[in-house]
């Protein structure tokens, strides 16, 4: 039972640490879709460059909290050994 609780911990934090970046280069993703279809402008690399733009933001804004978060858990698990 105390396993299933660790993975599952684990499975929470995966996805704290992991939304943040997916969500927001999912939405830059679907606006830069939107503008490509609008102006009919089909360049891979604007789509490409945007993402990694918001991708390398928010690890510089939230890098800390992601960090904090990742070191809460392991001492979580040091712990519980």
């Amino acid at each position: 039972m105390e396993v299933a609780d660790i993975m599952r911990e684990a499975v929470g934090v995966a996805l704290r640490l992991s939304a943040p970046i997916l969500l927001l280069s999912m939405l830059v993703g679907i606006l830069v879709a939107i503008f490509q279809a609008v102006t009919q402008i089909h360049e891979q690399s604007l789509s490409f460059i945007l993402k990694l733009i918001v991708v390398v933001l928010v690890l510089l804004i939230g890098g800390s909290w992601m960090l904090e978060t990742l070191l809460d858990f392991s001492r979580y698990l040091f712990t519980l050994m």
